[in-house]
């Protein structure tokens, strides 16, 4: 099978790694890519939000399977464009993808199906906004309603801090995705992060995994893209799972079904935990980053599977064997992330890292600039382990990243605490 990967982070280079372990895979093309992934894949400089081009450089190539990575092209209709010219891919149609791409909308979803979920209002102006904040009172949570590259939610511990987020959203921050605004109450508990493949009909659990959204150690700070992750979750115990895809991810799929919009895809569902009982935070309609990381290390080669069973429509014909182990992953960031932070400094010592089935350096933001790798993005690296315990995993993940030369990076020292 030929096989197109679109995306260019480090999500989309353990997608990469996985696929490549699969023999199916004949030919692997990844677009736009990163140095991380140049190594193992061709890439191709390719706009992978424009439908067309990802369509006649698919055609030209003579791809079989299309995978797509990140939420903007979902969003943007380009699985809706490789399925009208008969190409088979993985990733949900531009109108089953507003379950991320409108945060409004996910929340008319949970009404419509009974899912539990956070108390909400939806806003279009400011002062009505400002006017619910003051009514509700703190801590309370701010979302702009668009997609905001995982950085446009808004816990705010004071009043003043979410009348802040306010200004922020209507103001232009986050453009044309704070253009509307969700308000939620303030959700009590342990979050963590549901994985599961839907074929339309078919809902297929994958795995569970805990993100650390928050900058700084003992998840203080403003929130990020993510930190660093690990799989499985202990707090999102097989009977927990069990309530969300009853309570939650199952109806959400039968009314999209209704409305004639059904489901193809990985769901990232992200739970509030309190006393055992899950509420919905959010739905992302692609693998978490850098959830996807430590899954794709645990699931290996039967990832490629799993993923063409959804697109082909055939998940009741799968299960997932899991091995009884553990995977971290810490990313390493640029100084001054998620704020201001300066590109193009040189990272050394990546060159001797392990690669194996055990440990991998992913590659999210970096470049290859006279024969040394640079950093060009926030997030820059996702060092990556398993172990038989989690501490294992965590002591090999921080063993590969005191391997690495880089004084304008840094990462967390304390991911995974919430299980140790």
């Amino acid at each position: 099978m030929n096989i197109l990967i679109l995306g260019g982070g480090g999500r989309e280079h353990s997608l990469a790694w996985a696929v490549l372990q699969n023999p199916k895979c004949d030919k692997l093309i990844v677009a736009p890519g990163n140095a991380g992934i140049a190594q193992i894949a061709p890439c191709a400089a390719l706009n992978i939000l424009d439908g067309g081009a990802v369509v006649a450089f698919a055609e030209e190539n003579a791809i079989d399977f299309a995978i797509i990575g990140p939420e903007a092209p979902l969003a943007a209709g380009v699985a809706d464009r490789l399925r009208e010219a008969g190409i088979l891919v993985f990733g949900p149609s531009a109108a089953a993808a507003r379950l991320e791409a409108s945060k409004s909308f996910t929340k008319e979803i949970c009404d419509a199906a009974g899912a539990p979920t956070a108390a909400y209002g939806h806003f279009t102006d400011a002062d009505t906004a400002r006017a619910h904040i003051r009514a509700q009172g703190a801590p309370i949570v701010v979302k702009a309603d668009g997609l905001a590259a995982g950085k446009g939610v808004i816990v705010a511990e004071t009043t003043d801090q979410a009348l802040a987020a306010i200004d922020d959203m209507f103001g232009g921050t986050f453009g044309g995705a704070g253009a509307e605004v969700v308000i939620e109450e303030f959700m009590e508990g342990e979050e963590a992060s549901f994985f599961v493949m839907c074929d339309g009909e078919t809902v297929l659990p994958i795995g569970t995994a805990q993100d650390h959204k928050r900058v700084g150690e003992g998840d203080t700070g403003p929130n990020t893209g993510g930190m660093g992750a690990y799989s499985p979750a202990p707090v999102l115990t097989d009977a927990i799972a069990q309530k969300a895809l009853d309570r939650i991810v199952r109806p959400t799929m039968r009314e999209m079904v209704r409305r004639g919009t059904p489901y193809q895809g990985v769901l990232y569902v992200g739970l509030m935990i309190q006393d055992g009982e899950p509420r919905l935070v959010e739905y992302n309609v692609r693998f978490g980053d850098p959830e996807c990381q430590v899954l794709m290390m645990r699931l290996g080669a039967q990832a490629m599977d799993l993923m063409h069973a959804a697109a082909e429509g055939r998940l009741d014909e799968m299960q997932v064997n899991w091995a009884d182990d553990h995977a971290m992953t810490v990313v390493m960031a640029a100084r001054g992330y998620p704020g201001a932070y300066e590109k193009g400094s040189v990272i050394g010592g990546l060159d001797s890292l392990p690669e194996t089935s055990s440990e991998m350096c992913f590659h999210a933001g970096t470049a290859r600039q006279s024969g040394q790798f640079v950093a060009t993005g926030g997030r820059v690296l996702n060092l990556t382990a398993r172990g038989a315990t989690l501490h294992e995993a965590q002591s090999r993940a921080y063993a590969l990243i005191d391997e690495i030369n880089w004084p304008e990076g840094f990462c967390r020292r304390d991911i995974g605490w919430r299980a140790l």
